[in-house]
């Protein structure tokens, strides 16, 4: 890269780690290194994105006078956010930070929902939403807790500065930010999860990749990170859920990032 680390994400706050904590694998034996970090998936995981789109939503089509179910209009958002990343990933599109990938689909939503006449700037005041998604009731007090004893931070697809508005907005007490943007490539390629190890100066087993999503974490350890699932059973609403309801094999499996803290001894 040509860039320095301190130019990527700022000197890390909170000093140096005070203690180390091994994580035993569920069903193998104890792992090499000890966990030292962990980096965490946002969307659904840290962050409550259905939620707070639809939420924002009402608020803003009262405001324009739009009757529309906006936790569909959520949906069908960030049904768009896996495809247009592939695009990127598959080479059909040059390098493109999240915020361009979600307004192309946004342009493409107003279509599809009847939306017109909206000036330039409401639509970039829209596509930002993202930048303000709200928290789930247990993540603040659980990084609070987590960030005592180890390094964290988001290793996300949104890009630099969308995680770092999120973390303003939202509270969250990360120590630096860590996204794809800094890989140039989306997760699951390897780039975006070794890339993160590295610029932490950690090695793959001593990074815990934090999501609430199998596929993510499925990724991460075929890398060599250690896995801790979290389990959020409201991030697609009461109906919607798959695989993600049935945690694998990993590290650790909690019920809320408060929980994964006390299972790590935070």
């Amino acid at each position: 890269m040509n860039m320095t680390r301190r130019s990527v994400f700022g000197a890390v706050a909170g000093g140096a780690l005070i203690s180390i904590i091994p994580v035993r694998s569920r069903g193998q034996s104890s792992p090499q290194g000890s966990v030292k970090a962990l980096v965490f998936d946002t969307f659904g995981t840290v962050v409550d994105w259905r939620g707070s789109v639809a939420a924002e939503g009402k608020e803003w089509g009262r405001a324009k006078g739009l009757t529309i179910d906006w936790a569909n209009f959520a949906d069908r958002w960030r049904d768009g956010y896996r495809p247009s990343i592939d695009r990127v990933r598959k080479g059909q599109l040059p390098w493109t930070k999240l915020d361009d990938l979600h307004r192309m689909v946004l342009e493409e939503l107003l279509k599809e929902f009847k939306i017109t006449g909206l000036s330039e700037q409401e639509k970039d005041h829209w596509n930002r939403v993202w930048h303000r998604l709200k928290p789930w009731p247990d993540s603040v007090a659980g990084l609070a807790r987590l960030k005592k004893k180890f390094t964290i931070a988001p290793l996300s697809n949104g890009n630099v500065s969308l995680l770092a508005d999120m973390a303003k907005n939202a509270g969250l007490p990360w120590d630096l930010i860590l996204s794809a943007e800094l890989a140039r490539h989306y997760k699951p390629d390897k780039e975006s999860y070794l890339t993160a190890a590295e610029l932490l100066s950690l090695k793959p087993g001593e990074v815990m990749m934090a999501a609430a999503h199998i596929a993510d974490l499925n990724s991460a350890r075929s890398f060599g990170l250690r896995t801790g699932f979290i389990h959020r059973p409201d991030e697609y609403g009461p109906v919607r859920r798959g695989d993600d309801a049935k945690p694998g094999d990993f590290d650790v499996v909690a019920s809320s990032i408060v929980d994964l803290a006390a299972k790590l001894g935070a």
